[in-house]
């Protein structure tokens, strides 16, 4: 019986887990996926694919002037964490995120940063058209 009751907990926490994620498909799911594709894992490739307009160029950008410095799985990544603090809809095609992070860097402290992500509806779906970092 305790077993199987471990089970079922074990269960509804995972289930209660995965239901606090957004929408993959939704403004904010595409705003916290390009979060995590950018910020936390560093993969600018991957983040490529949730922008357009200037985000898409920024991001292009950065891929050029990061080519040649690899980052693997012996890169001393900076955790980063981030939280939502407004969201803000502007009709029903576009609509902004503001995010603070919390970003601790191995060996060299820790600091915030305001992120603001404006996003656009289009045939393919939510883009993050625009993205900024502020202090």
């Amino acid at each position: 019986m305790n077993r199987l009751l471990l089970c079922v907990s074990v269960l509804a926490l995972i289930v209660g887990l995965s239901a606090c994620q957004p929408d993959p498909n939704s403004p904010r799911g595409v705003a916290e996926r390009f979060l995590d594709a950018h910020y936390v894992r560093m993969d600018l490739q991957a983040a490529k694919a949730y922008c357009t307009g200037l985000a898409l160029k920024r991001v292009e950008d950065e891929i050029r002037l990061t080519e040649g410095q690899a980052i693997d799985a012996t890169t001393r990544l900076p955790r980063v964490y981030y939280s939502l603090v407004k969201e803000t809809p502007r009709g029903d095609t576009s609509v902004s995120f503001q995010y603070q992070a919390r970003i601790t860097v191995a060996g060299g402290g820790e600091f915030q940063k305001e992120l603001l992500l404006s996003l656009r509806k289009g045939q393919d779906g939510w883009r993050v058209m625009n993205y900024s970092e502020f202090d």
